[in-house]
């Protein structure tokens, strides 16, 4: 089955008639009309009915469809894993990143993939989880460092050890010094500061709690967050791990012990799409470091 044919037949599914097809393939009707003839002829079966203005695929025609983007993608993906046999691993790694997870990469991942691959860079785009996955799925970047919760149907991933949320805040909004962790019930009252992916999760655990928190301040960062905090603002609450953005000797933080304040950090791709060599050794090292520090 030639390759050549299957990508125009996709291309015209695609576009949904010959006409745009032709323009995006930069190639005359008449040669992609007979190329589809020809493929039509060599499967013994009729693909799609041509109307007016688009076509419609017929159930031979969509099964096709799918079994050809597959084989497309599998040999661009072999090509490509070629390229990378014959170039060794050096290039660009797109990668996302959400901002509470710099400290985490910074530590040790990072520095030791740099060490292992050096002639390997890095374009960062950073965002909070939802923006991450829109590029991802767009194919803007290959891989992205994410924050659970959050859909994984279409995703693989290597996720770190669970982590607790905490309550972060300035030496006098303790309430009791000798305490390293608190009930969420101890929150009842006080002004929180939260960035906004995790306002659901936290309210929703106020809530079974049997009180509604006061959210002084909502955001879109862990930084913002911390920030906030250190002005003597009011109570932070944010993963464990985000705590090392901000080096502060005012801040101190208090383990917040709910089942429910869970949370991942994790490196994932897109199921069934491309992962190159660069991607996969920077996966051997994530994942051989599943511990937070």
């Amino acid at each position: 089955m030639d390759i050549k044919r299957l990508v125009y037949f996709v291309t015209i599914v695609e576009e949904g008639n010959i006409s745009a097809a032709s323009k995006k393939l930069h190639i005359s009707q008449p040669p992609l009309s007979n190329q589809l003839k020809v493929l039509e002829e060599k499967l013994g079966i009729k693909l799609m009915e041509r109307g007016s203005r688009n076509i419609t695929l017929t159930e031979g025609g969509k099964l096709l469809y799918r079994r050809a983007k597959n084989i497309i993608n599998l040999a661009e993906a072999t090509k490509k894993e070629l390229e990378d046999f014959e170039n060794g691993v050096q290039g660009t790694l797109s990668l996302g990143t959400v901002s509470s997870s710099g400290a985490i990469l910074l530590s040790r991942r990072v520095i030791e993939f740099h060490e292992k691959y050096p002639k390997i860079s890095f374009h960062i785009h950073e965002g909070n989880t939802y923006e991450l996955l829109e590029l991802l799925t767009a194919g803007i970047i290959e891989m992205a460092i994410v924050r659970t919760p959050f859909n994984m149907d279409n995703f693989n991933g290597i996720f770190l050890e669970e982590e607790p949320m905490i309550a972060v805040m300035k030496k006098e909004f303790d309430w009791n010094e000798d305490a390293r962790s608190i009930v969420l019930k101890e929150l009842e009252d006080k002004p929180i500061i939260l960035y906004r992916r995790m306002k659901s999760l936290i309210v929703s655990s106020c809530n079974k709690e049997g009180f509604d928190p006061v959210i002084f301040c909502e955001n879109d960062d862990s930084r913002t967050t911390l920030m906030w905090a250190q002005a003597g603002l009011g109570i932070a609450i944010i993963p464990m791990s985000a705590f090392k953005i901000i080096k502060s000797e005012d801040l101190i933080y208090k383990i917040i012990d709910n089942k429910e304040l869970k949370t991942n950090i994790g490196a994932i791709w897109m199921k069934n799409r491309y992962l190159s060599s660069i991607a996969k050794s920077f996966i051997e090292i994530f994942s051989k470091n599943e511990r937070l520090d």
